[in-house]
């Protein structure tokens, strides 16, 4: 019998190798990208006309020597790594030595490098060399060129002896959106970083650098404001490094989809969906409805707490101690949402400013009590209360200004926490009596915990209540509302903001004063349970400005 397996052409074998990294115009952006990141460029350039199939990178890094550029194209050739147990101690974003030769199978390749000054030499290249590679990744030309240093890539005709594969692309606007959210991606991770890029040789878009996250990410989101956001980093024990986090204040900025929770892990985004998930439910009760953070984690991680060898995109990973790391994000979060001397000031909104300005002036009960004077050693979490505005308001003095706390939401998230912490069900004597629910109502009540039984023809009892609504009149009413659904965190919401001081109380400075207190002693002070702002803080320097006390004397009199 013939015998039907037969080893591949070598052709074949290369398209194989070829398109498992190469598989759009964006892989092939990435990969040279990363080459210039690897080298430490500080500025990386990126041409792409997509209707030629041609894409060109340039870098201000380290540059090649002849030798390194005789060898960048064969396959499996790379300077990052030279045995197996290199493998599991990755360093370097492009590490498997197969983008060059994959790219000479695909297309042509022209590179031009000139080698920066190295610590151990006392000169620098005097000129640079260009080399054209065949299809195996071979040198076919090779010449001396006049060139700053760095390295400059060109790659054109791609796909272009195998225009099948063009046709199974997605569309070049698909394509070019890839390669925009390709580039911000990467210098979200790499912030340092000035980028430009170029389409059809015109300027499309430029990123410039910043000392961080938080800087940078206004040049990606237009709308979002530095104020919005919340930087933090973590140093973290030995064999680990550090964590850095920016997310949007959930009481600021949110967005419609999930699609700006983004992990990276040692300079690269990649997919990590149980973190995504963490992420997702520190910011449970934070946000309104149908509403998503932003958040950005970095990694930085040792290498032998990674495993990079699961996808040759490298956008998937094994990550060792998978709950480890999803318990110091859930604390980094918590961390960055707690209002403390670390995040603020911050910078308020010109419109914010002037609503609460607005309400000060309209106000005749704005005045500072003998009791609220400014003592010498105010620590960040001092709020004196000062007044109340319709009943609703609290205004709060602070070292920094005044804030302008909204009671019943405040007094919400109070009591919110405290019944998470301690959800306490009591019998109550007589029962509470509910007419006319159906089997769906009885069944709720009784999955939250609570003692219902029949009662009589449409009747039910209610033996057992939360032990924050025993004193309330309208018990009855809180238990029909938790009747209608939801679970026990729904439950615990609805009987917080059921039992928390209606807008419209008038309240002494005394309870003013306890409230804040209460509420400053939260883990999430920013908002409410269901996500609405619960505090408007307005800085002494922003009063200054509206009030003009940087004018001098002779300048307002007109001198």
């Amino acid at each position: 019998m013939t015998s039907t397996i037969k080893a591949l052409p070598t052709e074949v074998v290369h398209l194989i190798a070829a398109g498992e990294v190469i598989d759009s115009l964006a892989a092939v952006v990435r990969e040279l990208v990363e080459n210039s990141l690897d080298s430490g460029a500080t500025r990386i350039i990126i041409s792409v006309c997509p209707q030629n199939w041609w894409v060109r990178v340039a870098d201000n890094g380290c540059g090649m020597s002849l030798d390194d550029l005789q060898q960048a194209a064969r396959g499996h050739s790379t300077s990052k790594m030279a045995s197996c147990d290199d493998l599991w101690k990755v360093n370097s974003l492009g590490f498997r030595g197969e983008a060059l030769h994959s790219l000479t199978t695909l297309a042509k390749v022209e590179i031009l490098s000139r080698p920066a000054r190295s610590s151990n030499k006392l000169s620098i290249e005097s000129n640079g060399w260009q080399v054209i590679y065949s299809c195996g990744g071979k040198p076919e030309k090779v010449e001396a060129v006049a060139l700053a240093p760095g390295t400059i890539v060109s790659v054109t005709n791609i796909f272009g002896d195998n225009t099948i594969r063009r046709q199974g692309l997605p569309t070049m606007a698909k394509q070019l959106k890839a390669i925009q959210v390709l580039i911000q991606q990467f210098a979200l991770c790499h912030p340092q970083v000035h980028w430009q890029v170029w389409q059809d040789k015109k300027e499309w878009f430029g990123i410039y650098p910043t000392t961080s996250i938080k800087q940078l990410l206004p040049q990606i989101l237009h709308k979002v404001r530095t104020s919005d956001l919340q930087e933090i980093t973590l140093k973290l024990p030995i064999p680990h490094k550090a964590l850095n986090l920016v997310i949007g204040l959930p009481n600021y900025y949110h967005r419609h989809s999930p699609d700006w929770i983004k992990v990276a892990l040692n300079g690269r985004i990649i997919n990590i969906p149980e973190l995504e998930h963490t992420i997702l439910s520190s910011f449970d009760r934070k946000l309104p409805r149908n509403r998503y953070p932003v958040c950005f984690l970095h990694l930085h991680l040792a290498p032998e707490q990674i495993n990079w060898n699961r996808n040759p995109t490298k956008t998937k990973v094994y990550l060792h101690k998978l709950s480890y790391w999803q318990d110091q994000v859930s604390e980094a979060i918590e961390k960055a949402l707690y209002i403390n001397s670390e995040n603020f000031p911050e910078s308020i909104h010109t419109t914010r400013v002037s609503e609460l300005i607005k309400a000060v002036e309209i106000s005749d009960k704005y005045k500072t009590p003998q009791e609220s004077r400014k003592k010498e050693n105010f620590n960040i979490h001092s709020l004196t209360a000062v007044a109340q505005v319709n009943n609703t308001y609290i205004v709060a003095e602070h070292p920094e200004g005044i804030w302008l706390v909204e009671q019943h939401i405040a007094h919400e998230r109070v009591l919110y926490e405290q019944l998470c912490e301690r959800w306490q069900v009591i019998a109550i004597e007589p029962a509470i009596v509910l007419y006319q629910l159906s089997a769906q109502q009885v069944e709720q009540l009784d999955r939250i915990g609570l003692d219902i039984d029949s009662f009589g023809e449409n009747m039910w009892a209610v033996r057992s209540i939360p032990a924050i609504l025993k004193e309330r009149e309208d018990c009855r009413e809180a238990l029909l509302e938790l009747s209608q659904g939801g679970d026990l965190q729904t439950a615990q919401v609805s009987v917080a903001c059921r039992s928390a001081i209606r807008n419209g109380t008038p309240l002494t400075i005394e309870r003013m004063q306890v409230l804040l207190d209460q509420w400053q002693r939260t883990r999430n002070p920013r908002t409410c349970p269901h996500g609405r702002p619960i505090y408007l803080a307005l800085e002494e320097s922003a009063l200054a400005r509206f009030f003009r006390r940087h004018w001098v004397i002779g300048k307002s009199h007109g001198i």
